[in-house]
């Protein structure tokens, strides 16, 4: 895949992860990497945090990778999320993305508000 065609999945998603800035605050904004973090005192996995993290895009190599810690915070997450969009899960919470349309993009839009919802619902946000 070219660096051009991986710069344009990124620069298509990176609005929908923007639009949650505020609440969410911006720790990286790069032409390649992007991050979106809470920072709001939690307790979280047997810890007190001052931060969590809740989605970033980076462009790899061979893939833009959408990592999104609602899914790792909540497995559960994964049987809402659809079906284009869990075939690029690698690992437990990074989607490799190697082409963008509009189902795909509607996807991670839905995963995106659905975070955000569990986020709320926790008190993160």
């Amino acid at each position: 895949m070219h660096t051009a065609d991986l710069q344009v999945i990124y620069d298509a998603l990176r609005p929908l992860l923007a639009k949650y800035s505020p609440p969410l605050v911006v720790t990286y904004d790069l032409d390649s990497r992007y991050e979106l973090w809470s920072q709001k005192e939690i307790f979280f996995a047997g810890k007190k945090r001052g931060e969590i993290f809740f989605a970033g895009l980076i462009i790899r190599r061979h893939y833009v990778g959408f990592y999104f810690m609602p899914i790792y915070s909540n497995p559960g997450m994964k049987k809402m999320l659809g079906k284009e969009l869990v075939a690029r899960l690698k690992g437990k919470s990074c989607f490799h993305i190697t082409a963008l349309d509009r189902t795909l993009a509607a996807q991670i839009r839905q995963a995106l508000n659905e975070g955000m919802v569990m986020y709320r619902k926790n008190g993160w946000v």
